[in-house]
């Protein structure tokens, strides 16, 4: 699934980044985030063998959620995603080539950006989506700072910082979606105990909503 197939079926935009998670444990903690309702997964490239887990996830549910990799700062990362059968590419900076590359191969792109110059280059290479990152820097009160130069229907998530106890805030400011890491998985963590964690999130999130 892409990520405008998810949202479009009622998820709501959270994604888990799952860094440091291996492929023998993959499936057991996104089946448990699948179920507790967050279907937007990424696995950043700095993890354990990020292809294998990408294609575990992919392979076993790719049906119902999104699977993308995270800190793709290459076309050849881009390259290795693609062949993992991930659906999206999320990156820590802006750089046109890669956000361009990853566009031509069939990916949604998120690339990470702070300043509107950035922005601007991300949205220039093809990407609809940015990660405003990190969101901790300038905290919730830039959003709408940034809205007032960004073209209308730029979706903006934030990452960084950001989990249950002040994405209400985050939400309030127009935030459009958010990524959650070590606040909902750090290595180690077993399935059950993400599951616990991604249920209060989406739970914070629907409170957020309205």
């Amino acid at each position: 699934m892409t990520i405008d197939a998810v949202l479009a079926d009622g998820a709501p935009p959270v994604m888990a980044i799952l860094r440091g998670v291996r492929p023998d444990e993959a499936v057991a903690i996104g089946t448990a985030l699948v179920a507790a309702g967050i279907r937007l997964i990424e696995v950043p490239f700095n993890s354990p063998e990020p292809e294998r887990s990408i294609r575990a996830l992919a392979q076993a549910l790719g049906d119902v959620a999104a699977i993308g990799g995270g800190t793709v700062l290459s076309a050849e990362m881009v390259d290795t995603l693609v062949a993992a059968g991930g659906r999206f590419m999320v990156s820590p900076n802006s750089d046109p080539a890669v956000i361009a590359c990853a566009c031509a191969r069939g990916l949604e792109a998120m690339p990470g950006c702070l300043t509107p110059t950035e922005a601007f280059a991300a949205l220039g290479a093809g990407a609809r989506r940015l990660k405003l990152f990190p969101g901790s820097a300038f905290g919730p009160a830039y959003i709408g700072t940034l809205r007032d130069v960004l073209p209308a229907g730029t979706g903006l998530w934030a990452v960084g910082g950001v989990g249950a106890a002040n994405l209400a805030e985050w939400r309030a400011r127009g935030i459009d979606g958010i990524g959650v890491g070590g606040a909902l998985y750090r290595p180690g963590d077993d399935a059950a105990t993400v599951g616990a964690r991604a249920a209060a999130l989406v739970t914070a999130w629907r409170a957020a909503d309205g």
